[in-house]
């Protein structure tokens, strides 16, 4: 299994979608990341704290990627995308120095 930090996520590309984020997010705190309400609440959260991020269409078959849980993966994804909220989707971020540190200020 690859395990990136947040900082290493961001020296593969400025921008990365959320789902990876709350991955490596959940990864560096050791919670489950397949629990949906938890990633709607952090969306809330990034919104709430200033955080700038657009809608981004998020392909599921293809999302499996670098994380080796690509499975698992789009099983969260496939789950998202029943859920009826403004937030059940994944966004784009822009992993500022400033944004990773709010991020890591989330709390379950």
């Amino acid at each position: 299994m690859i395990i990136l930090s947040l900082e290493e996520l961001r020296e593969k590309a400025f921008f990365q979608n959320s789902i990876d984020v709350w991955i490596m997010l959940c990864e560096e705190k050791k919670w489950d990341y397949s629990d949906i309400e938890n990633y709607l609440n952090f969306i809330d959260y990034l919104f709430s704290n200033g955080i700038k991020i657009q809608r981004f269409p998020l392909c599921i078959k293809e999302s499996g990627g670098m994380f080796e849980r690509g499975k698992d993966k789009t099983s969260f994804l496939e789950r998202l995308s029943k859920v009826q909220s403004d937030n059940a989707s994944a966004f784009t971020i822009k992993l500022t120095q400033s944004a990773i540190a709010t991020m890591r200020g989330f709390t379950l």
